[in-house]
């Protein structure tokens, strides 16, 4: 892949993806678990996780990465007792349509816009289907039938696109030597997010933390200081870790080519700007 493949595949995952984010945020959708009798955090885990199937803690705990394993623990394989996945994804797709509906409007959801989006995001979700090799999330939503209607099609195919990238970018994390507590802390060392929330919404102890900041402190990763900060080592090393997840996202934004990724991006903007201020009120 090509330097301007891995841009556009950047640029394009960004703009799209608050279409997908905001399922973690809005109300619909911890009502619809809550009418399975899932709660609280366990929805989150139990709903995201459910396109693998009724699976381990230890493999939502592999998947995804970067939260504290108790707090997996303490919601599977619980949920599995509570409801099925089948459920679960039933009841997201039943969240997505209520948030857009409800965010966007019915005229914009029912647009030739939407289908056009979706007709576009679906093209490079499915050439994504094709490589998902070493790619369980991305793999697991990948094997889902694709829904009939253009707005949750084109949320089907964020959510392929967004876990294809996350799962290569773990992949790249552990290759570097990091852990799901390492990245979070150069995370937050980076400026680019606060580390208390990071930490707290992880579920990591400041223990637990502030043990991670010295060893990465001692590896090279970060200065010493009050306040962590990225070494200039460690700055380069997170830099190239941001490089490399762009390369190996880039292909099916490639396939689908640089003008239809444009159009995408144009289509999707004014949406996600609405679904953003969910994300970041």
């Amino acid at each position: 892949m090509s330097p301007d493949d891995a841009l556009t595949a950047r640029k394009t995952w960004r703009t799209v993806e608050p279409l997908h984010g905001m399922i973690y945020f809005v109300p619909e959708a911890a009502e619809a678990y809550a009418r399975l009798g899932i709660a609280g955090r366990t929805g989150y885990f139990a709903s995201r996780a459910a396109p693998m199937g009724a699976v381990a803690a230890e493999v939502v705990v592999a998947t995804f990465f970067n939260f504290n394993p108790d707090l997996v623990h303490a919601a599977i394989p619980g949920a599995w007792r509570i409801t099925t996945p089948e459920a679960l994804i039933s009841a997201r797709y039943e969240a997505v349509d209520g948030a857009f509906h409800r965010l966007l409007g019915t005229e914009v959801v029912n647009s030739a816009a939407m289908a056009r989006a979706a007709e576009l995001a679906r093209r490079a979700a499915e050439d994504a289907s094709g490589r998902v090799h070493g790619r369980p999330l991305g793999a697991g939503n990948a094997g889902l039938p694709w829904p009939d209607q253009p707005h949750l099609a084109l949320w089907h195919a964020q959510t392929i696109l967004r876990e294809y990238r996350g799962d290569g970018h773990i992949a790249l994390l552990v290759a570097h030597g990091l852990s799901g507590l390492d990245a979070l802390v150069t995370h937050g060392a980076s400026g680019e997010a606060p580390a208390g929330l990071l930490r707290s919404s992880r579920g990591w102890s400041d223990g637990q933390w502030t043990g991670a900041v010295a060893s990465l402190v001692e590896r090279g990763w970060l200065s010493g200081g009050d306040t962590p900060e990225l070494s200039e080592w460690g700055a380069q090393q997170r830099q190239e870790i941001e490089d490399q997840t762009d390369a190996l996202a880039a292909a099916p934004y490639a396939a689908l080519g640089q003008e239809r990724c444009a159009e995408l991006r144009t289509l999707t903007r004014p949406w996600s700007k609405v679904f953003a201020q969910v994300l970041f009120s």
